[in-house]
């Protein structure tokens, strides 16, 4: 079996490094970020592929340089969230599993930027790295669909597993079978990092924009001046073709303001969003009915204020 080094830091990565030390693979070094104070008493906590690096008994370091000491055929990277230098790449080969059909989506966060697009596939390719970002050469590539109502975390978890196989496949033979790359093809777009007010729903938009960023994680609003993170929603009332509400058309009636809660839904610009699960600022999610029970919004109220 092959000599690797494994570079990465997510849960998504930590599923690829032992899907290769239990096919079998010499893994003699991972790198990954150091240790990061987090929660209320600043712990110092590490990233989950050193969890999983010293759970199966793997040398840990956070210096890429390391990889050069490791005697190793291949390094393989996966959402590692950082360029490594030309010199590296000089000396270790290197592959990076990247979770979408490049060149379409390259850069941190190409599984939330396709569901914001609503773009209804993806998937993960196999690349050879080089010093750009997400810019190689493409050794094999496996699509799969963006499913309706699909998170985030639930379409990463999906390609991590098909990333898995489609890696473990190419390296059955060692470094000899990963056979030979060939160049992207395609309109190249940038998947740039998701910050928190991209995550807050502006209800001026529509229910079908807001429902994909709900689906993307820790998407926010307001509510009586603290923040309300919804963690679930739906549509369902989407928009007419010629850009009226549905069911304000069918009514004809004045649409309320967007914002404005009606039970467990929710105005938007264009159509209506129930909301199904959310987490008030503080404390832990709850059904949306749970939470309205003890907010008690009045008749009208809005949400983002």
């Amino acid at each position: 079996m092959t000599r690797l080094a494994f570079l990465g830091t997510p849960e998504t990565a930590a599923v690829l490094l032992r899907a290769l030390h239990d096919a079998g693979h010499d893994v003699a070094l991972v790198v990954t970020a150091s240790d990061r104070r987090r929660g209320r008493g600043s712990a110092l906590v590490p990233t989950p592929v050193k969890q999983c690096a010293l759970e199966l008994r793997l040398p840990v370091s956070d210096r890429v340089a390391d990889v050069l000491e490791a005697n190793v055929e291949l390094g393989v990277v996966v959402a590692f969230g950082r360029l490594i230098r030309a010199d590296v790449l000089e000396q270790v080969p290197m592959v990076n599993l990247h979770f979408s059909l490049l060149p379409r989506w390259r850069g941190a966060a190409p599984v939330e930027r396709a569901i914001l697009a609503g773009d209804e596939r993806t998937g993960v390719c196999l690349m050879a790295l080089d010093e750009g970002l997400d810019t190689g050469p493409v050794y094999a590539r496996v699509e799969a669909p963006i499913l309706p109502g699909q998170t985030a975390a639930e379409l990463r978890a999906c390609l991590a597993g098909l990333g898995a196989a489609l890696l473990l496949e190419r390296l059955a033979g060692g470094v000899a079978t990963l056979g030979t790359p060939v160049p992207q093809v395609g309109e190249a777009l940038y998947a740039a990092k998701i910050g928190r007010g991209e995550l807050q729903l502006t209800w001026e938009r529509s229910a079908v924009e807001l429902e994909r960023l709900v689906r993307v994680g820790r998407a926010w609003t307001r509510f009586r001046g603290k923040r309300l993170i919804v963690e679930r929603a739906r549509v369902v009332v989407a928009a007419a073709p010629g850009g009226d509400d549905v069911e304000a058309s069918a009514l004809g009636a004045a649409r309320p303001a967007p914002g404005t809660l009606i039970g467990s839904e929710v105005v938007c610009g264009l159509g209506r969003l129930e909301l199904l699960e959310v987490r008030p600022e503080g404390r832990s999610a709850q059904a949306f009915d749970a939470w309205r029970r003890g907010a008690r919004p009045t008749v009208g109220e809005c949400l983002g204020r």
